[in-house]
């Protein structure tokens, strides 16, 4: 796919410019929302994307499918690319020194904002120092600190003066009660190239995908499938997710450990290539995710690859997979097994709820999220002209 370069966006006549802020490319769902972002609006303006190291278009889009290159994106870093596996190795280990250089990422943007005709974030709220787009995957992610705000002189009120997007309606709300702001809802974009494998011969398998890290709590899945094996259903369940940096050590080899005792049917996949990822979920026929979310990309990408993803009865993951499908929202431990055990032991069910996942898949597609994302940019710009 060819597009515009620099030189040919930037000859149009009063040409629209564009930064955008997203700190670190380190996998997850936000990232893909800042990629496809930029996919989205690459052919219409001239871009530039600030982020505290430089990135690598050609890995970035095979794992998400854009065509993005530094011929149509200017990238501003803090640190040129031979530093990026030792400050991103920061970023993920230390807490301290990520919000520390996400800080200075803001402050230097805000010394170039009048650069811009806008300036977005795809990583939450943002204070500009002008009036932007912030797209919000959760509150209080960067503004949640005294002393790092004064690094970058972060201001709620510039940051509430921004127009919002929520990447979920739980998450609206969540900005609406902690900031007073309403937001337009965009559901982030699902990249998810499936193979089509029919139901009967999918494995009577369950996925669960995500870090391992105490706040998925994946040991959780493993006592509740293990629960439901107890009851003769002969399941099987692939963990698939890489670690939680560093200081995560002790949790995740509390759950090694659990695969390891539970290893005739549980498999642990750490760090997959995304081909392999996609093959694993798309032989799965269930899903499972036991943390609430304020959106949940990796159960998206379940009912995008044809699985019945079982998931908490609150939080942005309901969203996904339908509040009319009760038959898959659980509490608690116990209600999830039961709720599990009624599904397996009923075919008709499992044609029914797979129906309904159908009509799910649509709202998560990246020509949707693109549409949406220049429909906003286009009504911004028009209400400034």
């Amino acid at each position: 796919m060819e597009y515009p370069n620099r030189q040919t966006l930037m000859s149009v006549v009063e040409q629209k410019s564009i930064a955008i802020y997203y700190p670190a490319f380190l996998g997850g769902g936000a990232e893909a929302v800042a990629l496809w972002m930029l996919e989205a609006l690459q052919q219409s303006y001239p871009l530039t994307l600030y982020t505290v190291v430089d990135v690598n278009f050609d890995r970035l889009n095979a794992l998400y499918g854009t065509h993005l290159s530094h011929k149509t994106v200017t990238v501003k870093p803090l640190f040129p690319s031979f530093l990026s596996s030792f400050v991103n190795g920061l970023i993920a280990n230390s807490k301290p020194i990520r919000m520390l250089l996400f800080h200075l990422l803001i402050r230097y943007l805000k010394q170039h904002n009048d650069r811009y005709s806008l300036l977005m974030s795809a990583y939450n709220t943002m204070d500009f120092g002008k009036t932007g787009l912030q797209y919000i995957h959760w509150i209080k992610v960067l503004e949640s600190s005294p002393f790092y705000n004064r690094i970058s002189n972060f201001s709620i009120p510039n940051m509430q003066s921004n127009l919002s997007i929520a990447n979920s309606y739980t998450v609206a709300d969540f900005v609406k009660k902690e900031y007073g702001c309403e937001s337009t809802v965009i559901y982030p974009p699902v990249v998810m190239n499936a193979p089509d494998i029919a139901w009967e011969q999918k494995q009577d398998a369950f996925i669960c995908s995500g870090r391992l890290t105490e706040a998925k709590q994946p040991h959780k899945v493993i006592s509740i499938l293990k629960q439901v094996r107890d009851r003769g259903f002969d399941i099987k369940l692939h963990l698939t997710g890489g670690g939680g940096g560093s200081y995560a050590w002790k949790y995740q080899n509390f759950v090694k450990k659990m695969v390891q005792e539970n290893s005739d049917w549980v498999t642990l996949y750490e760090d997959l290539e995304y081909a392999d990822y996609v093959q694993v979920m798309s032989n799965c026929r269930y899903g499972i995710h036991f943390k609430q979310e304020p959106f949940g990309i990796s159960i998206a990408e379940m009912v995008k690859a044809g699985a019945i993803p079982f998931v908490r009865s609150q939080g942005g993951q309901i969203e996904i997979v339908g509040n009319q499908n009760q038959e898959l929202l659980f509490d608690n431990e116990q209600e999830a097994v039961e709720k599990i055990v009624a599904l397996l032991s009923n075919p008709g069910l499992q044609t029914q709820l797979r129906n309904n996942l159908l009509k799910q898949k649509h709202l998560f597609s990246t020509d949707r999220f693109m549409q949406e994302i220049r429909q906003v940019v286009a009504q911004y710009f028009a209400g400034r002209c």
